[in-house]
């Protein structure tokens, strides 16, 4: 039986570069938080993550850019435990219990991620700039979820209902989580009543239901 290759380290420069990104997002959301994104200005972001403005503006354009990176943690989280899951599972299945899984807080992990989440998200309500944001990270989601539904799905896979199992899948995780983040539902593990788990299974089901199920591939054989 063949194993799987483990994932390619990257280079400490991009390790050194994402670090910087999170760090700036993580300044900004909690400078939004405090203060409102209006009040917050970009040279405060770039001062309370430690960094010259320039380096601020050299991985984002603008204040609101600079939550991108937090806003998309949940959904980066979910691709990568649908594509550590391998062929073989039906879809269904595996997307639901992913989902569950990536909206909740892991055993002995904190909730400080969706802490943030919501806090951005309720900000975003009140900020248009940061609500276009919002909206540009689920599409570039739903872009980046397709490949990874083909690899489960296999060669077979309709991609005109590739597209469509990504967009109802990512549509689930964005309803699931402003529900839960207008609430005051604590975070919490897959199965607690007011996780953001909740709603967006609950979203998944709903949505997926007129959808055909993509027949997952099998593993080859010798």
């Amino acid at each position: 039986m063949s194993t799987k290759p483990p994932s390619p380290r990257r280079p400490l420069t991009e390790r050194r570069k994402a670090a910087t990104r999170l760090e700036i997002a993580r300044a900004a959301a909690e400078l939004f938080t405090e203060r409102g994104p209006n009040a917050t200005s970009a040279e405060e972001i770039a001062e309370r993550a430690g960094v010259a403005l320039r380096t601020f503006y050299r991985y984002f354009r603008n204040k609101q850019d600079a939550a991108g990176p937090l806003l998309a943690m949940a959904a980066e989280r979910w691709r990568a435990l649908l594509a550590a899951a391998g062929p073989g599972t039906p879809l269904p299945e595996v997307l639901e219990r992913t989902l569950a899984a990536a909206l909740s807080v892991p055993e002995g992990g904190s909730a400080e991620g969706l802490r943030r989440t919501r806090a951005l998200l309720r900000a975003a309500v009140r900020d248009p700039a940061l609500r276009a944001v919002w909206y540009r990270v689920n599409q570039e989601s739903e872009e980046r979820l397709v490949p990874v539904l083909a690899g489960l799905a296999g060669p077979d896979a309709d991609p005109l209902e590739l597209r469509l199992a990504a967009a109802v899948a990512v549509d689930a995780l964005r309803i699931g989580l402003e529900v839960w983040a207008a609430s005051d539902a604590p975070p919490g593990a897959a199965g607690d009543t007011g996780s953001p788990a909740d709603p967006a299974v609950r979203c998944l089901r709903e949505l997926s239901g007129g959808l055909r199920p993509l027949a997952p591939a099998t593993r080859a054989t010798r």
